[in-house]
């Protein structure tokens, strides 16, 4: 049965870019996992929150099974899913983690002509996670007649959406909904970081303080790039319009996070099981990141210059000579730029040098490659392996070939 390949329309929002496919019912239930709610004890703020799914309610997905049972059953509306989304690390999946290759299990979307695509499923791998919708494909769960389960649903699939902003979409679809609980959405809102104390910021909640800081401070050559998730006021809206190339808020924050944790779940879950709720309690976890020693540190400071270092050196080799249309300004060319920065920075620190400067002199030989050309147009995962080899290649970061 695998791997499943459906056509999918492309559809570009404020918060992004999304996919709407038709698949089964027995297909979703395959590769879909539905990450639950959980509260915990917390001695000193009272309780600690995971999760953006609430928990199931009573006999509903019996009731729901009732219905799809029925010869007039029909789900008009969509399934939302984040695909790509590893539920034990809270990573993006679509690399491979032993040689940062490309993930095989990971989906990927193929285009065939403009705004029509193919989105490809490779395997029974459960790396989509539901953000709306959970209790209709539970339902079908429980059917009486097996063959309801090849049922059509529309669905709208994120591509690699990281868990805040998954949780801030879910808040927002249910937040007028009579249904759902509204202190859960406030819940689900949670992730303010302007509330807590720097040191106890996870992950990912750092990654998305140095992504606003990149998308409005005026030496940032992001500024204005980033679309921001998944509401706007009008200034953002303003600073949004006035760039002509965009990418999603999700390819920053990942980005800036892969730098300093390999499992952001597993660090977080360190930090709110420990006494201190801080990042030191993750002194002791074994993470090969390069800039894990700055974030357990709290040296916000550096490990944003560096971030920002790398950026404006992109954008003074790459990005302003970049032809409409190049791949080093889309989704592909930010991610692949990502990874040689993860590739680099121990170079750089080694020398004691991570100035724009010095970030220049490593990216200037790969300045005269045109990323507009065929070879990079792939939406899937392989578009930024592509781009990455050619930047090592021009950089000379990829070992001779033997003999």
């Amino acid at each position: 049965m695998y791997p499943v390949t459906v056509k999918a329309l492309r559809v570009e929002q404020p918060l992004g870019v999304y996919y709407v496919a038709i698949i089964p019912a027995d297909v979703l239930l395959d590769v879909t996992f539905s990450d639950r709610m959980r509260a915990s004890i917390d001695d000193e703020d009272g309780y600690d929150v995971d999760g953006t799914q609430r928990g199931k309610k009573g006999g509903r997905p019996a009731e729901i099974a009732e219905y799809i049972d029925r010869d007039d059953s029909a789900f008009p509306n969509s399934i939302i899913l984040a695909a790509n989304f590893d539920q034990a690390t809270g990573l993006i999946s679509t690399e491979s983690p032993d040689d940062d290759g490309e993930n095989p299990q990971a989906w990927r979307v193929v285009e065939l002509h403009p705004g029509c695509m193919e989105l490809i499923i490779p395997s029974k791998a459960k790396l989509a996670a539901i953000i709306d919708g959970q209790h209709r494909l539970d339902g079908f769960q429980h059917v009486r007649n097996a063959r309801r389960r090849e049922t059509e649903l529309i669905c709208s699939v994120f591509m690699d959406l990281p868990k805040p902003y998954q949780a801030q979409l879910f808040a927002t679809i249910n937040s007028t909904q009579k249904q759902v609980d509204k202190s859960l959405t406030y819940e689900l809102f949670g992730y303010n970081i302007a509330d807590e104390p720097a040191e106890r910021w996870t992950p990912d909640k750092l990654a998305v303080y140095l992504t606003r800081r990149l998308n409005t401070r005026d030496e940032s050559p992001l500024k204005g790039h980033i679309l921001v998730a998944p509401k706007r006021d009008r200034a953002l809206e303003a600073l949004n319009e006035s760039q002509t190339w965009h990418v999603s808020t999700a390819t920053i924050v990942e980005g800036i996070m892969r730098l300093y944790s390999s499992n952001p779940k597993r660090d977080t879950n360190a930090m709110l099981a420990s006494k201190s709720k801080t990042r030191k309690a993750l002194a002791e976890a074994r993470d090969r990141t390069p800039l894990r020693a700055l974030y357990i540190d709290g040296n916000d400071a550096l490990l944003y210059a560096i971030v920002l270092n790398f950026l404006k050196a992109a954008s003074h080799t790459l990005w302003s000579a970049a032809r409409p249309g190049s791949f080093i300004i889309k989704t592909v060319g930010i991610q692949a730029l990502f990874d040689i920065l993860r590739k680099v920075v121990p170079q750089l620190l080694s020398q004691g040098d991570a100035s724009e400067a010095a970030l220049t002199r490593l990216l200037e030989p790969a300045k005269d490659i045109d990323f507009s050309a065929v070879e990079f147009q792939n939406a899937s995962g392989s578009g930024r392996s592509t781009i990455r080899r050619h930047l090592e290649s021009a950089m000379g970061l990829l070992p001779p070939n033997p003999s």
